[in-house]
């Protein structure tokens, strides 16, 4: 049971970019288990996103294609890929930490009786014994655990891995989806934000305020305009209702690590830096010198968010 077994993720037929991420990872496990890495895709209408992914290698790209699979519900999907990974011999199943990652693998973990870890950051192989590296406690502290069961069952943290290369395009095979019985759940609507600005898990750049904005999000959202960037917040913004919580970064948000990230009024929290503290290039601006977040920054500028970031705005917008 060495198989690799990665759950794509993919949505109106788009494929999500955090998906490269996680076939990066179960390559990356594949090699230590001595295995071969098979990707699932599920959903309806699958035929353009199928051809695109399969150039991301794998041995095999295995498409569910249904119309009960059309819309995401954790309990058909869970079915699907429980019975796929028992056809293959799978000991291995993974997807990347998202929103449907973190909803979809316990419930397959449960119907195969498997062990999980959540947020793998990476893997070790010691003799036999592969460990998973996980964060605990906000990511002060990483742990390394073994999973005991034949089965094992991961969401990795896209952050922590690259994306998956072009390669050797993988075998395309479909499989019909085995779903028995009527979901407890149906599909009843989605209602998508829709926003002219990158999606903020996959952003290049990221700029997030926090407290210190006073709710007023205006220079912050016009200075990530200016930079084609995605707009975050803290916890402490998000619980006061000046934004959507769509936007939080942080434990209890969303982990980002964009190549820069810009946060304006955020004191540095914990909680925060553990959803932010992997982006490349760290800028801070807080009128508090004394700010947790300069312990992390690579650029700290110690001034008023509403004078500073307009300023910054000027001279990007001029340096064009």
């Amino acid at each position: 049971m060495n198989n690799v077994l990665i759950i794509a993720e993919q949505q109106a037929g788009m494929l999500r970019k955090a998906t490269l991420n996680a076939i990066s990872a179960g390559l990356a496990l594949a090699q230590k288990t001595g295995g071969e890495l098979h990707v699932a895709l599920l959903g309806a209408g699958l035929d353009k996103v199928a051809e695109e992914l399969k150039a991301y290698g794998g041995k095999v790209l295995h498409v569910v294609d249904a119309p009960d699979l059309k819309e995401y519900l954790a309990e058909p999907y869970a079915q699907a890929v429980s019975a796929l990974a028992k056809g293959l011999d799978a000991g291995w199943i993974g997807a990347a930490a998202t929103a449907m990652g973190k909803d979809l693998l316990p419930r397959v973990a449960a119907r195969l009786s498997a062990g999980m870890a959540s947020e793998v950051m990476g893997f070790e192989k010691t003799g036999d014994t592969i460990t998973l590296r996980r964060p605990m406690w906000a990511g002060n502290v990483l742990a390394d655990v073994e999973i005991g069961t034949p089965v094992k069952v991961f969401t990795a943290r896209a952050t922590e891995f690259p994306a998956a290369a072009k390669g050797a395009p993988a075998e395309v095979k479909k499989e019909a989806p085995a779903l028995a019985g009527k979901p407890k759940v149906r599909f009843v609507s989605f209602q998508a934000l829709k926003s002219a600005r990158p999606e903020l898990t996959e952003a290049r750049v990221v700029i997030s305020g926090g407290r210190g904005t006073k709710g007023n999000f205006k220079p912050v959202e016009s200075l990530a305009d200016e930079l084609h960037a995605a707009v975050g917040a803290s916890r402490a913004a998000v619980d006061a209702g000046w934004v959507p919580n769509d936007l939080q970064v942080g434990q209890t948000g969303k982990v980002v690590a964009p190549e820069l990230y810009i946060a304006a009024g955020i004191s540095g929290a914990i909680q925060h830096l553990a959803g932010m503290k992997g982006s490349k290039v760290i800028v801070a601006v807080n009128n508090n010198a004394e700010a947790p977040i300069f312990q992390v920054a690579d650029y700290g500028l110690v001034g008023d968010l509403f004078k500073v970031l307009p300023e910054l705005q000027a001279a990007i917008k001029a340096s064009k």
